[in-house]
């Protein structure tokens, strides 16, 4: 037996611990406690002075004793190609010689002077620290120039094929996301009209490099450090090649290593002074009134690249209803731009600026709809639509104070406009019968279903947070078409031929089709953006369930049970998704396009919301008072039932709250903002909210009712998540440490306010 087994005799015992109590002469000066070793003493008073001594300079995580920041390190930064700390490269030297060769890394002579300058040999944690922080951006450095090289390289050695040839075997967006799979659940007046009508041949100017800016020739594209704003994107977030792993259950849509991946087109820009001098002469043309032109100053050019680029690479992902090939900022709407600009100022953390612009687009369009009161909605131009959207978006998510307000007071006109958009655009359609569409005649009615989805979308996030009755009802959409594939969208508006091809090769259900085969346990095939609308239908359904207390309890329950069919259903069809054959510059925990990872956070949330209602707390919501929030959060216990059914939503918040946990709280808290779409923070209210309140339950019932062996499974996979010292900090309570937490992951985010 080995001698670690061996059970000592009681005179052994007995021997062995009077020495023991003798050395413990190290005594805490906060308690009776006392220890053998001084170091023991430190690290357990800094549980009496809440010290964090060890920090970590990649994000700005603290930890109370020094493995903990070395486990951080490499659970959480060593998986993205960083380099991991001392312990860690010890560990792994053994397998430096297997390793491939990698590129030179050049440390800055000024930080080698600030590691000698530093004496002290108490700052060795910061100086190692820092010469960790300097090797990791070398790092990143070294390997996007050997990216950019091998991405010049394999330009010049493949030529480009048609993306015809690659629409049966795409591959899926590619994402620079750590290597790691996460758990799937069981988962219109006079010259302004005729200018801004949605044509989609515009008068453009006739500028050098114009053309190139809406191409999407490979050989056109950006470089990987021009594609993204540094000020606005994580290292190594665009990555030129698709995933060459086997998919995982997240990889919505299969997988094909063959597959020529290209990114987007570039976000459009401002090419010269003379384009923005005719920016600024269309939005003086438009302010009939003057009160704009007076008051506002248009950005310089850099500054409007700088939003035009942030809006495009950053938020147009997640609510892609814009044509990004045909927009030209010298020729689109003036308030439509302004939205477009409002936003990207707040991706650059300018919002001043963006709250400039969001005021003048709003005048503007409100001025314009004054002076044709008298046109029918139907009658009214696609643009004016999309502005009206977007401003609802800054108002509701940016934290202007009268946001909400102004969101609820349009929100009627806008569903006026998606309603007599949609009676037009079905117009169109009859009267061209069976003859195939035009390019411009496709990329307009496109336009028209995706920006009607994406105010359908939106109307479901505001009866998400805050329980506004939802404006337009699903079934308003059952004739029409769901929205294409991105690839499709997303193609050179100049290649008529390619854009024919894969249009003759796609298929695009409807929406009553789609929505009746998941009730039907027959997963349907759609796009990334026709998932999202689906699952934003399922929540307004289990809404509406929700808020009919007429209904007898018998069909309650059968309707409940056919909505977790159609649930199911919808999470299943996630895998028969149409593929896409171009990458998106987002981070996100998963392989997919972007808009499948905020479909799975809503998925979650509906799951949660068909066992549990937190009406009161929405209700609350509405008038930003703490208090009443917080009063009515505290009353919400009861709600929370410990049941078999409630202990599958927690294994929903488990999946929620695991994703930060693993990628690390306050990275996920300061970069998120700038890659995961507003559902993420909006559907965690929730699931955090019932996570910590079901855990709260427990830990006042434990005496009385102790877990469960579900419930006690489920604790030791939230345990898990938390070393010790975490918890501490909250008298050893799980749901004070979750809650806290998950408020400072929002109370970080810098975009949405």
């Amino acid at each position: 037996m080995p001698k670690a087994m061996t059970v000592p005799g009681p005179q052994t015992q007995s021997t062995r611990k009077a020495p023991l109590v003798q050395e413990r002469k190290y005594k805490c000066a906060y308690c009776a406690r006392a220890f053998s070793r001084s170091e023991h003493r430190s690290r357990h008073e800094r549980s009496h002075t809440k010290e964090r001594p060890f920090k970590c300079l990649k994000c700005r995580s603290t930890f109370v004793r020094r493995d903990l920041l070395l486990r951080h390190d490499r659970t959480v930064h060593a998986k993205d190609g960083g380099i991991p700390l001392h312990s860690e490269v010890k560990r792994r030297s053994t397998k430096a010689s297997a390793c491939a060769s990698k590129p030179s890394i050049a440390i800055e002579t000024a930080t080698i002077e600030q590691l000698e300058g530093t004496d002290a040999l108490a700052d060795m944690d910061a100086r190692a620290a820092l010469l960790i922080t300097e090797l990791h951006q070398a790092a990143v450095g070294a390997i996007l120039d050997q990216e950019q090289e091998a991405l010049l390289e394999e330009k010049s050695r493949r030529s480009v094929s048609s993306l015809s040839d690659t629409y049966d075997s795409p591959a899926p967006y590619s994402s620079s996301a750590p290597a790691w799979d996460p758990p799937t659940p069981s988962s219109a007046h006079g010259s302004c009209q005729d200018s801004w009508n949605g044509s989609l041949k515009p008068p453009r100017l006739q500028l050098p490099s114009m053309d190139r800016s809406f191409s999407s020739d490979p050989s056109h594209a950006p470089s990987l450090r021009s594609a993204l704003l540094s000020s606005a994107a994580t290292p190594a977030t665009y990555s030129p090649y698709p995933y060459t792993n086997p998919p995982s259950p997240l990889s919505f849509g299969g997988h094909n290593p063959s597959a020529q991946a290209a990114p987007p087109p570039p976000p459009p820009q401002v090419e010269c002074d003379e384009e923005r001098n005719v920016i600024l002469a269309n939005i003086r043309k438009m302010d009939v009134e003057g009160v704009v032109a007076d008051k506002f100053r248009l950005p310089s050019r850099s500054a409007l690249n700088r939003y035009l680029s942030t809006y495009f690479n950053l938020f147009h992902h997640h609510f892609p209803f814009l044509h990004l090939p045909t927009f030209c900022p010298s020729t689109v709407a003036p308030p439509l731009l302004l939205a477009v600009l409002s936003i990207g100022a707040l991706y650059t953390f300018e919002k001043e600026q963006g709250y400039t612009l969001h005021l003048s687009s709003k005048v503007l369009v409100n001025n314009y709809l004054h002076r044709n009161k008298n046109i029918p909605s139907r009658n009214c131009p696609l643009w004016n639509t999309q502005t009206c959207l977007l401003n609802m978006i800054f108002a509701s998510w940016s934290g202007e104070a009268k946001g909400l307000e102004y969101a609820c007071a349009i929100k009627e006109g806008l569903a006026n406009l998606v309603a007599g958009g949609k009676y037009e655009l079905q117009l169109r359609i009859e009267q061209r019968g069976d003859a195939p569409p035009a390019m411009e005649e496709w990329i307009e009615d496109e336009s028209s279903r995706r920006t009607f989805f994406a105010v359908y979308v939106f109307f479901g996030l505001l009866t998400l947070t805050y329980n506004h009755t939802p404006e337009i009802s699903y079934d308003e959409f059952d004739p029409l078409l769901l929205p294409c594939c991105e690839t499709l969208w997303n193609l050179d508006a100049l290649d008529e031929l390619s854009w024919r091809e894969q249009l003759s090769m796609a298929s695009t259900p409807t929406f009553k089709e789609s929505h009746a085969r998941l009730f039907q346990g027959e997963p349907p095939r759609y796009s990334a953006f026709a998932a999202r609308i689906l699952i934003n239908a399922l929540f307004l359904e289990v809404w509406g369930l929700k808020r009919s207390p007429e209904i007898s309890e018998p069909v309650v329950t059968e309707y409940q049970e056919r909505l977790r069919v159609a649930l199911d259903t919808w999470h299943r069809s996630l895998d028969l998704c149409t593929s896409e054959t171009m990458i998106v510059s987002l981070t996100a925990p998963q392989k997919g396009h972007p808009l499948m990872f905020n479909a799975m956070a809503l998925y979650r949330c509906t799951i949660s919301r068909l066992e549990v209602d937190l009406m009161s707390i929405q209700e609350a919501l509405r008038y930003h008072v703490p208090n009443e929030v917080a009063s009515a959060m505290t009353a919400a216990a009861i709600m929370v039932p410990r049941s078999p059914a409630m202990t599958s939503v927690i294994q929903q918040c488990f999946e929620c709250f695991q994703i930060p946990a693993l990628m690390g709280i306050r990275w996920v808290a300061r970069t998120s903002a700038l890659n995961w779409s507003v559902e993420h923070p909006l559907c965690g209210f929730d699931l955090m909210l019932i996570l910590s309140l079901w855990l709260y339950r427990i830990e006042e019932e434990a005496e009385e009712f102790p877990p469960n062996e579900e419930e006690q499974a489920m604790l030791g996979k939230l345990k898990t998540i938390f070393d010790d010292d975490s918890v501490e900090l909250y008298g050893s309570r799980l749901s004070a440490a979750v809650a806290r937490i998950w408020g400072g992951m929002v109370d970080e985010v810098v975009v949405w306010g």
